[in-house]
């Protein structure tokens, strides 16, 4: 490691969120290029930065710091420059001045010790005096906290966070308790904190420590689906992860179950753990169920039968016998669930009960967990739908400083009926909020493919309803002639029933290209895209309309290593595209990429009638349509012509989406999907997980791959077991009214 002493003259860059900076140093020696995390950064300002030297492709040499301290400046020109930079508000050039020339060297002294002498200089009051001060205090406490806090690892962006929320008493309140920063501090994990806590002597048995373990291991089985965990089971991984005994951290979880932080319950005859909100979550989402399912219903303008002979007519479309059960079911029950696979007629039934409830003169919200999801049905049914998120108002609210739904249980929503698609993505919390905002009186129809892959987040919310036997469900398990006519349909039926799919059938659209070697699968699905496929297919964009899915993210067959593949061959790099590189990704001008978060915040134009909105979805796809090195921007633009601008601190936020991840395309359907087919864990490979990709095709599936290994998943039936107490909630309150 190296120190250099410099003051800035020139910011090239700053983020003003995570204080990245790129500037200019100069000392009597030389110039040079320092980068790193550099919160409140300007020109005047002297530091010792502690870093080494790194040549860039681009920028060449420049100095990478890891630590700073700054310099508090001795002579007349450099305290004039300090001042007069802008770091203590009130104070200008023409004010900065009149100081030294006041003070002289010992200018910085008096306003730290003695303000009361400023306002011997002409303009300044006694107010602004002790404000000036004050400014100065508080910069150089800043310092002292910043440069604690490097010690251990902690950057300047944190320690900014640490100081607005401890200020003076910051180090004390570290010292006293490190794990606190894991709750107050957005960014700081438990493992950061840890690391903290034994760098400051905290030993293993700790309570802070225990507790604050006890939050993060909690946190962990949430992560992978789980509402509750059984406490044995709990207790024995806790006590592994933390190096401590089940028995001490069973005596921690007593305590903090009293003290109401955690929830125990005696859930099918053993001791479960709940997170706070995922207990109340499913609490509620029980009662509202119920509540939702008794209540009393706007009448049906006239009889169901004759609205359905009616709709038959308009449409020429002729339902099913267990068609017209479902639709009469989801008409008279306060909540009721249809389910089925592929080719089963579910978009015919939503679209049948749509036109009733028009003719009946009922209003009816249409919606669905992701965004592209949402345009399906638009697209499949003519109504328009909405993200789940968007129809409950989904906002930031800057007086909370967090994202909250503006329709909620005291400003419900006014429908006389909702019908919510792909059900099985929604989890636990978002049922919640979405019941939260639903009215009794209203009609809730709850439609999704039960053997599809469960939810990313916490809850197996559509199967243990399907499963309680308390909400009224129809399973839809016919395939209509149409639909037996694509291999794709039937072949997903053979799937989710444990058989072995037909390959390779002539004039069908379902194919197996058997490959063996991983390397072979590779270049076997990039010479698809490149050219076989568009070359076969009439009209067929290789980057448009060809979708590789993955099970993986990681490995030579994993969504990151194929987009880079395909990167290279679909959009290659020439000097007329401009491309950003952000840590280990490559973006380029008309890359295709994915958003793979919800930001409600993020604005939109559209380029055909100039309208504008907000809010870009997890799982909406779009091309990169400009890259500005100079303003450190892209430009995406998504489907329907909406342009989205984002600052380059932004782009973790998006990946490159030539191949996607089996969860990530779930919602979605695209013309042809090619899926490569090797080993894969065990908990990957699996009969759902198989049937959820194949369901994704509309027009040709092709696997490449391994025979064996696509049996091999037909036969792996094994779920992942989720810990999840909706359906025994549900069950319980069905026995209790049984006993009445």
């Amino acid at each position: 490691m190296e120190v250099k002493q410099g003051t800035i003259v020139e910011i090239i860059y700053h983020n003003k969120e995570n204080y990245y900076t790129v500037a200019i140093a100069e000392n009597e020696e030389e110039e040079f290029t320092a980068i790193g995390c550099l919160p409140g950064v300007d020109c005047g300002r002297t530091f010792s930065f502690t870093g080494n030297w790194k040549i860039h492709s681009n920028y060449g040499e420049q100095f990478a710091f890891t630590e700073y301290e700054e310099q508090m400046p001795k002579t007349y020109e450099g305290i004039e420059s300090f001042l007069s930079s802008g770091v203590l508000k009130g104070i200008g050039k023409k004010t900065a001045k009149s100081i030294v020339q006041k003070f002289g060297e010992g200018a910085l002294e008096i306003i730290e010790k003695s303000p009361d002498l400023l306002t011997q200089v002409d303009g300044i009051g006694e107010k602004k005096a002790y404000s000036i001060s004050k400014a100065f205090c508080e910069h150089r406490e800043f310092a002292k906290i910043t440069l604690y806090f490097q010690q251990y690892g902690i950057a300047a962006s944190y320690a900014m966070k640490l100081y607005k929320a401890y200020g003076k008493e910051t180090i004390k309140a570290v010292e006293d308790n490190p794990y606190q920063l894991v709750d107050d501090i957005f960014g700081i994990g438990f493992k950061k904190a840890d690391k903290i806590a034994e760098s400051m002597g905290v030993g293993k048995q700790s309570e802070y420590r225990i507790k604050s373990g006890i939050k993060y291991a909690l946190w962990i089985f949430v992560n992978e689906g789980h509402t509750y965990v059984p406490q044995k089971l709990f207790c024995e991984k806790t006590g592994n992860m933390l190096d401590v005994s089940a028995e001490l951290v069973y005596e921690n979880l007593i305590q903090m179950a009293f003290e109401g932080d955690i929830h125990l319950e005696n859930l099918e005859e053993r001791t479960v753990v709940f997170p706070m909100p995922y207990f109340a979550a499913e609490q509620n989402v029980c009662k509202l169920l119920i509540a939702l399912n008794d209540s009393n219903l706007k009448p049906i303008s006239k009889d169901v039968e004759q609205l359905i002979s009616i709709t038959e007519n308009e449409t020429s479309i002729n339902l099913s016998d267990n068609q017209k059960y479902a639709v009469k079911a989801s008409l008279q029950n306060g909540v009721s669930v249809i389910t089925g696979g592929p080719g089963t007629g579910k978009t015919t039934i939503i679209n049948t009960i749509i036109n009733i409830l028009n003719h009946s003169g009922l209003s009816t919200a249409i919606a669905a967990p992701t965004g592209r999801a949402a345009k399906r049905i638009t697209e499949t049914s003519g109504f328009s739908a909405s993200t789940i998120h968007r129809l409950l108002e989904y906002y930031y609210s800057e007086g909370a400083d967090s994202m909250q739904f503006g329709k909620n249980s005291e400003d419900q929503l006014d429908f006389d009926a909702i019908i919510i698609d792909e059900a099985s993505m929604i989890d636990i919390l978002l049922m919640n909020n979405l019941l939260n905002a639903i009215p009794k009186g209203t009609r809730l129809i709850i439609v999704g493919d039960a053997d599809q892959l469960p939810s990313v987040g916490a809850g197996n919310v559509l199967r243990d309803i399907i499963e309680s036997e308390i909400i009224n469900c129809v399973k839809l398990t016919e395939i209509f002639r149409q639909a037996k006519e694509s291999l794709i349909v039937v072949n997903a039926h053979k799937i989710n029933k444990g058989e072995y799919p037909y390959c390779n059938e002539k004039d069908k659209d379902f194919f197996l290209l058997r490959k063996s070697r991983e390397k072979e699968i590779i270049e076997t699905i990039k010479g698809l895209c490149l050219k076989r496929l568009p070359n076969y297919y009439e009209n067929c964009n290789p980057v448009r309309d060809v979708q590789v899915i993955t099970p993986v993210r990681k490995g030579l067959l994993g969504s990151i290593n194929l987009n880079k593949e395909l990167q290279k061959i679909l959009n290659p790099p020439t000097p007329s595209l401009e491309e950003k590189i952000f840590g280990d990704r490559i973006f380029r001008k008309n890359d295709k990429v994915m958003q793979i978060k919800n930001n409600y915040q993020l604005e939109w134009k559209k380029s055909d009638d100039f309208t504008e909105g907000q809010g870009v979805f997890n799982g909406d796809v779009g091309f990169i349509y400009d890259i500005d090195l100079e303003f450190n921007e892209m430009t995406i633009v998504y489907e329907d012509n909406k342009y989205v601008k984002y600052q380059f601190s932004q782009l973790d936020e998006i990946e490159l989406a030539y191949a996607v991840t089996v969860h990530k395309s779930q919602g979605s359907e695209f013309p042809l999907v090619v899926m490569p087919i090797s080993w894969f864990p065990p908990m990957l490979a699996t009969r759902n997980l198989l049937y959820t990709a194949v369901t994704r095709g509309k027009r040709v599936v092709i696997l490449v791959g391994s025979e064996n290994k696509m049996h091999a998943m037909v036969d792996n039936n094994s779920i992942t077991e989720r810990y999840s107490g909706l359906g025994t909630r549900l069950r319980g309150f069905l026995n209790v009214e049984e006993n009445f």
